[in-house]
């Protein structure tokens, strides 16, 4: 456990929607001192997202954003301005004495991959930014998000098949909201797209429309919990830092439960057999959980 982990675990849980308050007013006031980012974890939700964070947060040459993983800047706060956003970051001067010297900055947000207009925003804001990109089978994802859900109380039907059925009449409407109000928060959107998150292939074509590829790496959760130095080495020889010091791995924020019902399956499988199809055109090769 880290030194800010222990911080944050000695406050009550009560006051911590307090304390957080106190610290972005503070970072405010601060905010030409503070950090950008150097590079994000853009997504996929549920796709090991918050391992990959917890492994880089221990690179001695990463400062990552002190209260939470991610901000939520690009999709649900874009209205509360930039000085609201570097408030979630170091002061520029502290973490380079952490680090001795070169010091990166990054935070994940499983929601900006599949937000509609995240990625422009970004675009705009941070057009030299390295992004980071977890995928998973879309499958085993659905699921996984389906239980996650549900036990956020985010998701009031139990049947699976059922929130799969509901899903496109639920998105109906929701991104010309989300368009025309940009403080709105799309609770089907967020949290009920279970098919339309792992169409990976779409979302990864915005994002080369909008990024070099250079400046993009796609990481595939199967490989990552397999061969996890392998695939840690390969990020941080894409983020130009040192990789003689390996962190502690594991797997976060895993559902254990019953499988998957069987006509469920067959259905994803039926649905995104086209969209693997695609997501390997757009890789340039089979992703892992199809070949």
């Amino acid at each position: 456990m880290t030194l800010r982990h222990k911080i944050r675990d000695t406050i009550p849980p009560a006051l911590r929607p307090r304390a957080r308050r106190a610290y972005i007013t503070f970072g405010e006031a601060t905010g030409r001192l503070r950090m950008e980012p150097d590079f994000m974890v853009i997504g996929g939700q549920r796709c090991g997202t918050t391992s990959i964070f917890n492994a880089l947060s221990e690179h001695p040459q990463i400062v990552r954003p002190p209260v939470e993983k991610g901000t939520d800047y690009y999709t649900l706060h874009y209205a509360r301005g930039h000085d609201w956003y570097r408030a979630h970051f170091p002061v520029r001067s502290v973490a380079r004495l952490r680090t001795r010297g070169q010091a990166l900055a990054f935070e994940a947000c499983t929601y900006y991959m599949f937000h509609p207009f995240a990625l422009e925003r970004i675009a705009q804001d941070h057009p030299d930014i390295k992004l980071v990109v977890m995928l998973r089978d879309p499958v085993e994802r659905a699921f996984s998000a389906f239980k996650h859900e549900v036990a956020r109380g985010f998701e009031p039907e139990h049947d699976f098949v059922t929130a799969l059925e509901l899903e496109d009449q639920r998105l109906i409407g929701e991104v010309e909201k989300m368009r025309d109000d940009i403080s709105y928060e799309s609770h089907p959107h967020r949290h009920q797209a279970y098919k339309s998150r792992g169409q990976f292939a779409e979302q990864l074509d915005r994002v080369h429309r909008l990024f070099a590829r250079d400046q993009v790496h796609v990481m595939e959760s199967e490989s990552f919990f397999e061969q996890p130095e392998r695939e840690y080495r390969d990020l941080l020889r894409f983020l130009e830092l040192n990789a003689d010091v390996m962190p502690t791995f594991g797997r976060h924020n895993a559902r254990p439960s019953a499988p998957m019902p069987d006509d469920a399956r067959s259905l994803l499988d039926g649905h995104f057999r086209s969209h693997d199809d695609a997501l390997s055109d757009v890789l340039g090769r089979r992703p892992h959980w199809s070949r």
